[in-house]
């Protein structure tokens, strides 16, 4: 691995204006061909196999009219009026809505009697011809539009339903760009230079860029969930910019060693560069393990992720080489500040000293680091999932508003329809049988009200329309589903949105214990095959549980139990939304992955050095210390600016990530990685000899300095 990153590395930097070229050529073909051919963002909530996505099949091959996707334009008067009284005004709307592209059926609110019981709230019923997956932004727009007229009448109109909330966009709050004022920042004072702090965040930006591009273009060929922008380019940041600042920080530490450039670039290659490839290899590979779920829309996220993530790792082993080559001393000036506190020596750095004093008392600091993290951790355990619906939404998105009004006026449940699909070619209840049904599923607990049968035109299937008692999200409305369930005939499925992602809810849980298994396998192979050691990869695998757990256990205690949810600007407390303990063990294992990767790179090219298992952590800790410190400052910003985002989603997976990046980069590698080495000695390096003689070496320590290279640009 290192002479590969080294030859890579050289040959970008023998030619940086010809590497340089070819990037901005493929950013050129990529992006402008992204906004020509990019296909739309949708969230394929469907769990293969499930009782939901059978109806919703049956009802797409018999009754196409049932399956279309479906709306509510909600109209509501002020406080103490009826909406009768702008009846013109509502009609002309629904008259617009009518001449909307693939609005298949609308209906009147006044006509169809869906006006709330005091007279000021009505919906009108919009019906495509469409599936609901397959609903443009557009057309949701074309509604808007024709609503909006209504509004100049002193009526509020909002749009709701199922295929608004899962076509709705994600939004953005415009603190990004801030997290990345706050990274150039904290560059600046690490480096003590604004051409080195500026050249992480450009490749960073570049690796994003190109990634966004790509998820378009993938996007065009499947599915492609509308959170997976937002977290890929969440992750390509603070990757991007890791993964550049790590290897700039080697190439300037050998050069400080008395290297000149083109030798101290090629070593920091075959050094930092490997560990680059190697950690960025765990991050795909974690994100890409998504697809275990079986789940369309997170291996969408997976895959768009690991994409954004691979151009990171390859912006820094292709055009970061190219770019240190071209400016050349300019990289490794520092100013006076760092001039005047930075000795060269690890042994005067506050780092060295800490680690020797965990070393030197092992047991008490393994034991308090353990306690934290477990206490962080223990929240974790009262864990509530469910799926998010529009009423987890911001208040300033419509179909949070529509979702809101139409609870008001018709009750909770509104929100949360049940599609009782009945296929009446199949042994079970026959079509004489479909009122006694209706009446039966009106008499259990939690069931509102039962609407009239809807029969296809061949007679063969019938749906009921159902309303609970509770909101999509509520645990209530999840039993009520298991009732109904229980409680028909077998010809007959239940299906509609809130069942669908109950399904989803199901098979995430049945699939998680399977999808940590691979991840820690894998990471655990890799990991074994990069350190020539099994300790190391135990170790690394129980720290990252640790800290994972306490990112979990801080996120329930803010979103779920509401502990300074006024900080973060909730209205109420949510549930965990179901698949983010997934998206969350896939991102932040593959994270921690990498200050484990080149924290411990270090170490082993000490020990290798020394023999000295104490000496050899505490040095690596003292020469990675302000490096992996600052990266994961940069991180922690950049996860935390997401924070601010209005979707309650957004925030809460910013706020897992950057805890877990804060445990990892504190209490685990400054005191547990320390600390446990130390009490295993050489122990840490054991491998079984019949292993060691089959296994391939690709380790990442750094390899002999060769010939230096004669680059074009001096």
């Amino acid at each position: 691995m290192n002479r590969l990153t080294r030859r890579i590395g050289d040959a970008s930097a023998r030619r940086p204006w010809v590497t340089i070229a070819a990037w901005l050529a493929g950013l050129a073909l990529v992006l402008p061909l992204a906004g020509l051919a990019g296909g739309s963002f949708v969230d394929d909530l469907v769990a293969p196999g499930s009782q939901s996505e059978e109806a919703m099949e049956l009802l797409e091959e018999r009754f196409p009219e049932a399956s279309g996707g479906g709306a509510m334009a909600v109209f509501a008067a002020s406080e103490g009026e009826r909406i009768e009284r702008h009846r013109p005004a509502v009609e002309a709307a629904v008259d617009r809505i009518a001449e909307a592209e693939h609005v298949a059926t609308v209906t009147d609110p006044f006509t169809a009697g869906t006006v709330s019981p005091d007279g000021r709230i009505g919906f009108a019923q919009v019906t495509f011809d469409i599936p609901a997956m397959d609903v443009h932004p557009e057309q949701i727009d074309a509604l808007a539009d024709a609503i909006e007229p209504v509004r100049g009448d002193g009526v509020t109109a909002e749009l709701g339903g199922d295929t608004v909330f899962i076509n709705a966009e994600t939004p953005t709050s415009g603190a990004e760009a801030a997290g990345l004022l706050t990274a150039v920042v904290i560059l600046v004072v690490a480096f003590g230079t604004i051409v080195a702090a500026l050249v992480p965040i450009a490749l960073a930006l570049v690796a994003v860029a190109a990634g966004l591009g790509s998820i378009a273009l993938l996007a065009h060929a499947t599915d492609v969930s509308t959170a997976a922008p937002t977290i890929g380019a969440m992750i390509g940041l603070g990757i991007g910019i890791d993964y550049a600042l790590f290897i700039v920080a080697r190439c300037r530490e050998n050069r400080a060693a008395g290297q000149d450039n083109r030798t101290a670039l090629s070593n920091a290659m075959a050094s930092s560069g490997a560990a680059v490839l190697f950690a960025g290899s765990t991050v795909v590979v974690a994100m890409t393990a998504l697809a275990l779920t079986g789940l369309g829309f997170l291996t969408s996220i997976g895959l768009s992720t690991s994409l954004i993530v691979l151009f990171a790792a390859a912006t820094a082993l292709t055009l970061l080489p190219a770019l240190l080559t071209l400016l050349g001393d300019r990289i490794h000036k520092e100013g006076r500040f760092r001039r005047n506190r930075s000795s060269g020596r690890p042994e005067d750095t506050a780092w060295w000293r800490f680690a020797h004093r965990v070393a030197g008392r092992p047991w008490r600091h393994l034991l308090a680091a353990s306690a934290v993290l477990l206490v962080l951790a223990a929240p974790a355990l009262r864990m509530e999932t469910g799926f998010p619906d529009a009423g987890d939404d911001a208040t300033t998105t419509t179909h949070r508003r529509a979702y809101d009004l139409l609870a008001e006026g018709f009750g909770p449940g509104f929100n949360a329809p049940l599609l009782i699909v009945a296929d009446l070619r199949s042994p079970g209840v026959a079509a004489e049988g479909i009122p006694e049904l209706s009446r039966r599923l009106a008499a259990e607990p939690g069931i509102a009200s039962v609407g009239e049968p809807q029969v296809s035109a061949a007679g063969d299937t019938v749906v009921l329309p159902v309303l609970p008692t509770t909101a999509p999200a509520d645990v209530a409305t999840s039993d009520t589903l298991e009732r109904v369930r229980d409680a028909v005939p077998d010809n007959v499925a239940v299906s509609g949105l809130t069942a669908m992602t109950d399904d989803l809810t199901r098979q995430l849980a049945d699939t998680l214990p399977l999808f940590i298994g691979a991840i820690i396998l894998v990471s655990f192979l890799l990991l074994m095959l990069v350190f020539r050691s099994v300790v190391i990869p135990l170790k690394a695998a129980l720290m990252n549980l640790l800290s994972i757990g306490g990112a979990y256990g801080v996120v329930v205690a803010v979103f779920q139990w509401g502990w300074l949810g006024g900080l973060f600007h909730l209205e109420e407390t949510l549930p965990i939304a179901s698949p983010m303990p997934t998206i969350f063990f896939a991102v932040l294992f593959g994270l921690s992955m990498d200050y484990e990767v080149f924290l411990l790179s270090r170490v082993r090219e000490e020990y290798d050095a020394t023999g000295d298992t104490k000496e050899s952590v505490a040095r690596g800790m003292a020469v990675t210390g302000r490096v992996i410190t600052s990266a994961a400052l940069i991180m922690t910003v950049v996860f935390l600016s997401f924070v601010a985002n209005p979707s309650p989603l957004v925030k809460m997976m910013g706020l897992g990530l950057a805890t877990a990046i804060v445990l990892d980069a504190t209490i685990v590698r400054m005191v547990l990685v320390p600390a446990v080495m130390a009490l295993l000695g050489r122990a840490n390096w054991w491998l079984p000899r019949p292993l060691d003689r089959r296994l391939p070496r690709i380790g990442t320590e750094a390899a002999d300095v060769p010939v230096p290279v004669s680059p074009s640009v001096h």
